[in-house]
Order: C-alpha cells, then structure tokens, then sequence
C-alpha cells in the first residue's frame, strides 16, 4: 500500500480540494490514494488527514481547523483564521512552490513567490472557508478575492434532488480537485513568471531613482511591467515609504514617456502629488507652452498621468511637477 490521503465524506469544499491537491504536489503524497470518510477508525490509519478528525497536530499530518479553539493563522503579518488549505500550505507550500519554480526552498524568490500566492489566492480561501468577512466598514479589505474559487467548487457538489452517492460524491470531488489545482499552478506560474520579474525591475528603479532626480521623488523603469503593487510593498521594505510621488515608464506602442502620479493608498485615485492644475487637459503644443518644455503630449483631466515626446522631456515635467502647488 501506498500513502493515503484522508478528507470527510459527505459534500465537499475548497479548502479540502484544495489541501488534497497540494498534498499530492509534494514528494511525501505525489501518488497517494484518497479516501473520503468521517470514520475515526478510518482516519487513524491514514497518513495524512485534512479538515476532518478534530485536531491539528502537524508532527502527525493532522489538518484540521473546526475544533473549539482553533485559530492558527499563516503569520508573516497575515491574521485570517486557516482553513485546511491553508493549514497544508503553510506546511508544505514552500516544498511546492520550489518545485514549481525549480530553486531550492530558502532561495528568496521562492519565499517571495510563497508569500505572494498566500495573499492573492490562498488567504481568501482561508476567510470564506471560516466565514471571516472581506470587508469591514470603510476598512480595506481584510483579505483579495480574485478568483471566487470557492463559489465554484460549491456548484461541483450535486444538486439537493440529484443523486448523491458516494461513487458521484467521489467523482465531483476529483472534479473538484482538478479544477482548485489547476488554478493554484496558474496563480504560481503568474506570480514566478511575471510578478516576481516586475518586482525586480521596480526595486532596481527604486534603487536607482536618485539617478533621475537628486528628490529621491521620480523613478524610472527600465522596462515597463505592472509596478504599482511593487512600489507599495518595497517601500515598506526599504523604509520611504511615501518617498516616491511620479513613475516614469516608455510606452511601449506610441514610444512615448508617460508620467503617472503615485496613488495615495494601493487602489486609491487620490494621488499622493498629481500633476499642476495649469496642465490639466492640455495637449500638444498648448502643454509645451504652459509648461516650458518642448515635446509635450497630454495631461490628464484628473492630473494622474501625463505624457511627453522624450524621456528627458518626461524628467523635466516631473521635475518641475515637483516644485509646484
């Protein structure tokens, strides 16, 4: 006999899909049998269980999160309450998102990568599961929702009036394991592939930003690439936070150099310092000449971003931005 992974029997959800799809991702369960039953005597014998069994015992491979008492979160400055997803991947997560990726597990991509997919994709899995709600007031949301995963794996189950046999109930739950699990390796594809090098390049532009203007206040990148989640983030790390106020970037189809204001907060359309009101919704030849240097393209109405022929053009506006109210 080969390992055996073990969940409850009954309709099934995403976190235990989830979880039974991690599992068979590490080399401990890569060819482990499921079995599906609420039969303590049953369970004892499995080698691993998760979201059924009453206990959290990770030296046993016990994953449960229902008992009274239970509130193990993911740590890292994460606080929603663990589902049995979350519970197997903050245990195993680093192990599989290192294969994914093909590097050891303490290199620290692997570990940025492992924290990234926690935040966009396991922790609302965890909060649903738990009912813990998304929002709060006014508050920022207590976790992101991108996939309503959850939601979808729920309508694998069979309808009240069809059949329900363990045979169909099985067959669902496979279902269901494929479809969180493909989900899963799209999200650590994405986040190794293209997050994690967009991430590089926005820290070499914030390294680098003193280059541009002695402020410390415009950077520039090198490449274009998704860059706002990254500046928030490596702010904190580097200690400026609020340091950086305009972002420089080539737009790669009109080959022109765009000037966007820093958001107040992730999300926000507040910008922390938005272009001068005298630009606002100038073009051309009127913007050079409100502004004093050659090669303007626009300014929005709204101030958040602007455009000029050249980069040393897009400098100068942003330079002067700077100096004015």
């Amino acid at each position: 006999m080969g390992p055996t992974i073990g969940t409850h029997s009954g309709s099934f959800h995403c976190d235990e899909a989830l979880g039974t799809f991690l599992l068979k991702q590490t080399a401990a369960y890569a060819d482990a049998t499921i079995t599906r039953t609420r039969d303590p005597a049953v369970l004892e014998t499995l080698d691993v269980v998760i979201d059924v069994g009453g206990t959290y015992e990770p030296e046993k491979h016990r994953f449960d999160h229902h008992q009274r008492g239970f509130a193990e979160v993911f740590g890292h400055g994460f606080n929603t309450k663990l589902s049995s997803a979350g519970l197997v991947y903050k245990h195993f997560g680093r192990e599989i998102v290192a294969a994914a990726m093909q590097r050891p597990q303490d290199n620290p991509d692997v570990e940025a990568v492992y924290l990234a997919v926690y935040k966009n994709f396991m922790e609302a899995i965890d909060g649903i599961d738990n009912g813990v709600n998304q929002w709060d007031g006014d508050a920022p949301p207590k976790y992101v929702n991108n996939t309503h995963l959850s939601a979808r794996v729920g309508r694998l189950n069979p309808d009240w009036n069809a059949d329900s046999s363990d045979e169909v109930l099985m067959r669902q739950f496979l279902l269901a394991v494929e479809l969180t699990g493909s989900e899963f390796t799209e999200a650590v594809q994405y986040y190794s592939r293209s997050w994690l090098p967009a991430r590089t390049h926005v820290k070499e532009a914030l390294e680098q930003r003193q280059q541009v203007h002695p402020s410390g206040s415009i950077m520039k990148l090198n490449t274009f690439c998704p860059w706002k989640e990254h500046l928030y983030e490596l702010e904190v790390e580097m200690g400026i936070q609020g340091a950086v106020l305009y972002c420089l970037y080539e737009d790669d189809r009109e080959k022109k150099w765009r000037i966007q204001a820093v958001g107040a907060a992730p999300g926000s359309f507040e910008s922390r310092k938005a272009l001068p009101t005298p630009w606002r919704g100038l073009r051309d030849e009127e913007l050079s000449a409100a502004t004093g240097i050659p090669g303007g393209v626009f300014v929005h109405a709204s101030g958040f971003i602007g455009g000029c022929a050249t980069l040393e053009g897009a400098v100068a506006m942003a330079a002067k931005a700077l100096e004015m109210d």
